[in-house]
């Protein structure tokens, strides 16, 4: 077995200085300290999710459930 470095670009693992057979088998080894910066850079550089909050309208509610609280499907 040997080692090989490398890094990961676009989620693909480019092996640096090596040149392999095709359909080489490989095992890939992350160290704890790359793995949990990769993770802390991920995500301070992902975008910020929005979130929108929408108030539902009474109205609408009473609307869709009947009366008695069963809809006609479930006769």
């Amino acid at each position: 077995m040997r080692a090989y470095k490398g890094i990961v670009e676009s989620g693909v693992v480019v092996l640096i200085g090596a040149r392999l057979p095709e359909g080489t088998v490989v095992t890939v080894t992350v160290g704890e300290a790359e793995l949990l910066r990769a993770r802390i850079t991920s995500v301070l550089k992902r975008p910020r999710k929005v979130r929108v909050r929408l108030k539902p309208v009474p109205g609408l509610v009473a609307e869709a459930v009947p009366a008695g609280g069963v809809s006609e499907a479930g006769e």
